[in-house]
């Protein structure tokens, strides 16, 4: 049965991810207005007793307004120097403003690393949560201070969504200047339809993604849908609205038009939430037909199955498993280094022993460390249904 969209103030965690350009203006700088008018709608929420995380980009565009950067793409080191004194900017603005309310802000930085490696991911999940505990608004960032173009987010909301699944929040909020999905980009196809509810995201959904809109953004709605197969396979429904009205989440109480994914009917385990939302698969695996129908029975990823195995991996890294169309069905950790994998696949497990020299696992992948994607599980679902 799909999840129904409930009002704001009945959902129990919402992270709210805030573009640059609600809150940077080329010219002028910070938007305080907007700002403060964001903060009130937290305070609003907070009083009724929901926990408020908040995933706030800004800091470079804030950066280089402040720094008076010349327009056009920044170089690397420009960035992050720009980054540097554009963050110390936006967490003054945003404790300023939440102190309005009396609430108190709590800055946090993070990097790829910290939401891929298990134990950076635990550690930051352990300091968000002290944070919720005591009150306090955690006000998250990308540490763009550090990262590079080969070991970064890249954009906002794919971080945003992250977090959403460490923290185990139902609700996603992505404020942007576009309202939400259309089943094509609204200023380039005067026919391109609204859509309000998404009940899955099937291939069908991730066509109909754009790219960026705005200059001070990295992402478009294609990062907007990569946020939400993360949200909706952890549970977390997300709403993608526009955020450039003064107080944009009472607008959305008030009926301002959105669009709302709902979240998966059958959310996977806090570890495998991890592996589903892990950015960069160290490689992949394709398998036949047969592989593809035992996983989407339950069952474990076995050698014989396997058509390909692709890239440079190590016992336990975070694995693509394409299907026989050539799409991801599945992520998972993989029970061999990618050499291993090479040497068996196609093979029975019973001539494993012979073929490495040591008695390995039966499974290439065990079904404990495997989640399959939104799509997929949608597909097995409708399946199912059909022959009830």
């Amino acid at each position: 049965m799909t999840a129904t969209r409930k009002p704001l103030e009945k959902y129990r965690r919402i992270v709210i991810k805030i573009g640059s350009a609600l809150l940077v203006d080329r010219k002028t700088g910070l938007k305080k207005q907007w700002l403060d008018g964001m903060c009130a709608d937290i305070a609003t929420l907070k009083a009724r007793g929901v926990d408020v995380l908040v995933v706030s980009s800004g800091a470079i565009a804030l950066g280089r307004s402040v720094l008076d950067l010349p327009s056009g793409a920044l170089k690397l080191e420009e960035s992050q120097a720009a980054a540097a004194v554009g963050q110390i900017a936006l967490a003054r603005a945003w404790s300023e403003s939440l102190s309005n309310d009396d609430i108190v802000a709590g800055q946090i930085l993070l990097t790829l690393g910290d939401t891929e490696e298990r134990r950076r991911y635990l550690n930051a999940r352990a300091t968000i949560s002290q944070l919720l505990k005591i009150g306090a608004v955690p006000i998250i960032n990308e540490n763009d201070t550090v990262a590079t173009s080969e070991i970064r987010y890249g954009d906002n909301d794919r971080l945003a969504a992250r977090v959403a699944t460490m923290t185990g929040a139902d609700l996603l909020v992505l404020l942007s200047d576009i309202d939400g999905l259309y089943t094509a980009p609204p200023h380039l196809d005067p026919d391109a339809r609204f859509l309000e509810t998404i009940a899955a995201i099937t291939p069908e959904i991730e066509a109909m993604a754009g790219g960026a809109a705005s200059e001070l953004s990295r992402g478009g709605m294609r990062t907007k849908i990569d946020a939400g197969k993360i949200a909706t396979a952890a549970g977390c429904a997300m709403i993608i609205a526009s955020g450039k009205t003064e107080r944009p989440l009472q607008a959305l109480v008030e009926g301002a038009r959105s669009s709302w994914f709902a979240p998966s009917a059958s959310p996977v385990t806090a570890r495998k939430t991890w592996i589903a939302g892990q950015l960069l698969p160290a490689g992949s695996i394709t398998i036949d037909t047969g592989a593809e129908n035992a996983l989407g029975s339950g069952k474990s990823l076995l050698p014989a199955g396997v058509r390909q195995v692709i890239g440079s991996f190590s016992r336990g890294d975070t694995i693509a498993i394409i299907g026989s169309e050539g799409r991801e069905i599945a992520r998972g950790l993989a029970g061999y280094d990618a050499d291993e994998a090479r040497q068996i696949a196609g093979r029975k497990s019973a001539e494993i022993a012979a073929i490495l020299g040591y008695a390995g696992r039966a499974a290439m992948v065990h079904r404990d460390d495997m989640v399959m994607t939104a799509a997929r599980r949608q597909a097995e679902s409708e399946r199912s249904d059909a022959h009830a």
